[in-house]
This record gives structure tokens, C-alpha cells and sequence, in this order.
């Protein structure tokens, strides 16, 4: 979603600001603005569009500063335009904000009870104006901001500061991730760690409930109720080139290979190598061993590797397992005990609904496991383990190698939960674990078969609908590939079930509809050859994806992706690759915006 940076330092602040901004482009944005403190005054630049849109409006001579905000917005209240873009003021005030002030209406009403006038739409331009008055009532900047996020409900991230004290930006937040960069004099507010990371390696995490100041040459923390916090920055390891493309066209193709790396980096230290058993020093495995029961919760992407897990624990951990749409499940009345497990799964770990569904679960005493990429998220937090996914920055907003190690995550979670619980034999833990170890070569082979996806892409750039089929864990990797599809080359794509075919999709196939069909192996095998002879006769252009060598599938279809022969515990996560490149290639041959999608953020931290 949206992002925030603030810079007090030496350096000329616009500078800092607007090459920070494109660093955060990845989290979605339609408009964006900075506010500069020079020559006694604020310099806002505000403006509908791409930073570049800004660039332009503010022109060749940028002001000259050593404070400021800068903002990406995502829309939520108020259409994107130059007056909703932020940052917002008021007479001394400047501020940027990040998530969405339920009260805003009322907040808005009594301010203008009071003489108040609104420039914009939008839910954040109450605070400035909040905080405002309670300066005019004789506060200091920092009292008025405590007094005015006393009034706030719903989530934010607030960075604001003022004429009267230039060169001290304070933050506030409430659900809504925001972080300290610390330097050799000069400090940083972020929405996250990509924006700073060419300035310091230091980073503080603010918690829910808290507020921070930074000026050149320190930074402190309080709860809400101004209780002093001590937390000292944390060492980030990324090395730099990991958020630039590396001479990709695209941050999404260099993440689709960058899998193999990230993989092994997942698996590494998880694993005894001796014994071939999962190792997982981060997750209390004894205290699992009650569990009647599991239930995972995530949204999106997330929640397709939510379905391939459940295959995998109702197999192998012989407990049942149900997977829940966290924006459904946090408004039902679920039944849970102490007894249940929950996992949830996020890459960023701040996804609002998944969030919102932790807070749910939370008071029937669940056991919590989140799988994260991000560390010390929210989510990650506040779970009872993490396991981190170590896939690094994703920068493209389409999921792929978070997708991959997530599931990897999940399949190490469920073998060493078997093990443990003694649900399946040791040889065959030790089997599944030594597949696990030889996953990242079987995408590397997958890779290699790039050039023959890009050819075979070009019979899909012109079509208007795609429908993908699988059964058993192809199923969800069907739901990821439709779902990639449709996010970055905007085709209409489908994900069914092939055993559905025949109670309603059916009667849409024709010679205009292309049907990806994933062959597994397993019991299914047969069935879905069935299912492509039913949409060949129909006349669809079938697209086969099967193990190499397979010549029942290749006979029966126009285009095939194959992949390394493997095992069905490891098939759908070796599958998900031709179609991630499958959908890169058609949005890149359509001329689309492959690593910005319109209307889409990277992390979705508002319901």
C-alpha cells in the first residue's frame, strides 16, 4: 500500500526524498507528493500519477533543504488526484499518513464546526488540522500529536512535523507498519526497509502503540501513554543490488529466477543433513503434539499455498485442516480451542485482514505459527513462532518467489510436525526431507525451459478469457496460475476444479477459450486426461503441463510446459513455475505494467 519516508540530515532532503519514493514505487501507488522545509517554510509538490509526474512539476531546481516527508499514495478515501495526493498541512503543520482514520467524519464535521476548511477528500487531512488546533490551544507539536492520536481510530502511520521545530519529524503507529533508519547524523522515517537502504543498514521497528521522534543525531521512543521505550536498531544484511533488476527487463523475472537461491536459503539450517530430518529450532514442536487440529489462514497468493498445505497435513500429519479467507474469517464467530493450531501466512506480515484474524483467534487460546518473509512484522510478532520464508525483497507486485517459499516453509512445518507426532514413518520423513534438499535444482531445470514459454506465450496475447484445471494440490497451483494471469496481463482467468468441468464451466469451452491443464501424477492421472479429451472435443487449445516424457499429455495437446519428473509431495511447487513465466511473458508481450499492475499493492494493510 501506500509509503512513507522522512530524512533529517545533510543532504539535500529532495533529493533523498524522491529517490527513496522510487524505492517504494512496488508497494502500489496513484499518487504521490514531498513536502520540503526551506527558507522558513514548507515547499509541497503534490501530484496525481508516477513519481516521475512529480518530478516534472517540481521542475529542474528543487528546493533546497535538510527536512522532510515524501508519500506514495494508494487510494482509499477520495479519488487519486493532486489534492488528495498527501503530504497534507495545515498552517505550521505538515503530514503524511498511512492506513485509514475510521472517525474521519465526525473528526471533519467538528473541525468545521469550528471554522476549519478542507482541501481534499481524504480521510487524512483531519489530523493536520486536529493537531492544529490543539497547537492554537497552546500545545507543543509533540503534546498535540499525542492529544490527536488519542482521538484516531482505525489504523495509521503517521509522520508529521512543523515550522516551529524543522528538524524533529515524529511518527506515530497504529497497525500500520512504519520503521526508524539510523545514520551518522541524520535518521529516517520508512514505511519500509528498501527506500533507506542506501543510507544505513540500522533499522528500529516501532510497535502498535507507539510514538517516535528523530532528529540528525538521535531518535527516541514512547508507548501512547509517553512511558519511555529502549529498543536498539537492528543490522539489516540485504546487500543493495538485491532490490535493483541486475539487468532483468523486469524485478518480476529476475525474482522468478532469483527461486533457486531462495529456496536453499529457506531450507538452510532446517534440515539435519546427517539424519535427513526436518530441524526447526524456531517452532516449540513438543507443545504441537495436543493439537486435534488445523486451520490456516491467509489471503491471496497465501492462500493458494494454504491449500496445497492442507493436502499435505491431512496426508502425512493425519489431522484435519481447514483453510479460511482471512477478510471472511475475521467477521465470523469461529470455534476454536487451545487445542487448535493456527498458521497463518503472509509475505509481508502485515497484511491488514490477516492481521485482523490473528485478533480473532488470539483470546481462544490457539496455538499461533506464522510463515513471514519480512522479519519482525507485525504478524511475526506477535505469533507464538515464525518460521521466515528468507525468500528477500519482492520487489514485483506479483507473488512468486515468496510464493515458493512459503511453500517450501510449509512443507518443512508439516514434516517435522509428523515426525514429532510420529504420524507417518521416519523413513519416510526422511525421504520427503532429502526431496526437499534437491528442490532448488529442479527449478533450476524448470528455468531453462524460459525460451520455449516466451514462444508459447504468443498464443495467448490476443485472447480475452483462460481457464486452468487441476485436481488434488494442482488444483491451488491451477487457482496461483489463473490468478497470476489476470494480475499482471489483465486476461480474464479462471482456476477451476477438472472434475467440475462438467457442472457449469463446460459450457463455455469453444475454439476462443485456451484451457491450461495441469497432468499430476497420483490417482487423478487418468481423470484429467478425460478432462482434456471433454475441452478438446469442444475445440479449446489445450496447454499441457506434465512431466517430461509424457506422451499421453503431449498427444492430446496443442502447447506443452514440462517439467522434471518428481514426486506428487513435491509436483506443486515445481509446477508453479512455467506458469509464472507463462503469465510474465503474456504481460510483457501485451505491453503491460509487469511489476505495477493497476490497481494492485504489493501489501495490502487496509481491509
Amino acid at each position: 500500500m501506500c509509503g512513507i519516508l522522512g530524512y533529517v540530515g545533510p543532504q539535500n532532503v529532495s533529493e533523498v526524498l524522491i529517490e527513496g519514493l522510487r524505492k517504494l514505487e512496488y508497494r502500489g501507488y496513484d499518487s504521490t507528493g514531498i513536502a520540503v522545509f526551506s527558507k522558513g517554510d514548507f515547499q509541497l509538490y503534490r501530484s496525481k500519477g508516477k513519481i516521475a509526474a512529480l518530478v516534472e512539476k517540481i521542475g529542474s531546481e528543487k528546493p533546497q533543504g535538510h527536512s522532510g516527508i515524501g508519500h506514495t499514495r494508494w487510494a482509499t478515501h477520495g479519488k487519486p488526484s493532486d489534492e488528495n495526493a498527501h503530504p497534507h498541512r495545515s498552517e505550521n503543520l505538515v503530514l503524511v499518513h498511512n492506513g485509514i482514520i475510521e472517525n474521519h467524519v465526525e473528526i471533519r464535521q467538528e473541525l468545521e464546526s469550528r471554522g476549519v476548511c478542507f482541501s481534499s477528500e481524504t480521510d487524512t487531512e483531519v489530523i493536520p488540522h486536529l493537531m492544529e488546533h490543539c497547537v492554537k490551544e497552546g500545545m507543543s507539536i509533540e503534546d498535540a500529536l499525542y492529544s490527536c492520536i488519542a482521538k484516531l481510530k482505525g489504523a495509521f502511520a503517521i509522520a508529521v512535523f512543523s515550522k516551529q521545530q524543522p528538524e524533529k519529524i515524529y511518527a506515530a503507529k497504529n497497525a500500520s507498519p512504519i520503521i526508524l533508519g539510523i545514520g551518522q547524523g541524520e535518521n529516517f522515517i520508512s514505511s519500509d526497509i528498501p527506500a533507506i537502504l542506501d543510507h544505513t543498514r540500522k533499522v528500529v521497528v516501532l510497535e502498535d502503540g507507539e510514538v517516535a521522534m528523530i532528529d540528525r543525531e538521535k531518535y527516541w521512543i514512547t508507548d501512547f501513554d509517553r512511558n519511555p521505550i529502549e529498543r536498539d536498531p537492528k543490522e539489516i544484511t540485504w546487500s543493495r543490488i538485491a532490490a535493483e533488476k541486475e539487468g532483468y527487463k523486469h524485478f518480476m523475472l529476475k525474482e522468478i529466477y532469483e527461486q533457486p537461491r531462495a529456496l536453499a536459503d529457506c531450507l538452510r539450517g532446517r534440515v539435519d543433513e546427517k539424519q535427513y530430518l526436518p530441524a526447526l529450532p524456531e517452532v516449540s514442536l513438543p507443545k504441537l503434539e495436543s493439537m486435534h487440529r488445523v486451520i490456516l489462514i491467509a489471503c491471496g497468493t497465501s492462500w493458494h499455498a494454504a491449500l496445497v498445505a492442507k493436502y499435505w497435513m491431512e496426508s502425512f500429519i493425519k489431522i484435519p485442516v481447514e483453510v479460511e479467507v482471512s477478510s471472511e474469517f475475521r467477521y465470523r464467530d469461529p470455534v476454536l480451542d487451545s487445542n487448535t493450531l493456527v498458521i497463518l501466512i503472509s509475505q509481508s506480515g502485515e497484511t491488514a485482514d490477516t492481521l485482523a484474524a490473528m485478533t480473532k483467534a488470539k483470546p481462544s487460546g490457539a496455538r499461533m505459527i506464522s510463515i513471514c518473509n519480512v522479519i519482525d512484522s507485525s504478524i511475526a510478532r506477535k505469533s507464538d513462532d515464525v518460521m521466515y520464508t528468507h525468500a528477500g525483497p519482492e520487489i514485483g507486485v506479483a507473488s512468486t518467489k515468496a510464493f515458493t517459499t512459503q511453500l517450501t516453509a510449509l512443507a518443512l512445518l508439516t514434516l517435522a510436525i509428523a515426525y514429532q507426532r510420529k504420524s507417518i514413518s521416519n523413513a519416510e520423513v526422511r525421504d520427503m526431507t532429502q526431496q526437499l534438499l534437491h528442490l532448488p535444482s529442479l527449478i533450476e531445470e524448470c528455468l531453462d525451459m524460459n525460451p520455449h514459454v516466451e514462444k508459447l506465450a504468443k498464443e495467448l496475447i490476443d485472447v480475452r478469457d483462460v481457464l486452468y484445471i487441476g485436481r488434488g494440490s494442482s488444483y491451488a497451483i491451477a487457482l496461483e496460475g489463473a490468478l497470476k494471469l489476470k494480475e499482471i496481463s489483465y486476461i480474464h482467468a479462471e482456476g477451476y476444479m477438472g472434475g467440475e468441468l462438467k457442472h457449469g464451466p463446460i459450457a463455455l469451452i469453444d475454439k476462443d477459450l485456451p484451457v491450461v491443464a495441469l497432468v499430476s501424477g497420483g490417482p487423478t492421472y487418468e481423470k484429467m486426461l478425460s478432462n482434456i479429451e471433454e475441452v478438446k472435443a469442444r475445440g479449446a487449445f489445450v496447454i499441457g503441463v506434465c512431466e517430461q516424457g509424457d506422451q499421453k499429455v503431449q498427444k492430446q495437446s496443442r502447447g506443452i510446459l514440462e517439467v522434471p519428473q518428481t514426486s506428487d509431495f513435491l509436483r506443486p511447487i515445481v509446477e508453479s513455475i512455467p506458469l509464472q513465466l507463462l503469465s510474465y511473458h503474456v504481460a510483457e508481450q501485451r505491453g503491460c505494467d509487469v511489476d505495477q499492475p493497476r490497481n494492485l499493492a504489493k501489501s495490502v494493510t487496509v481491509e
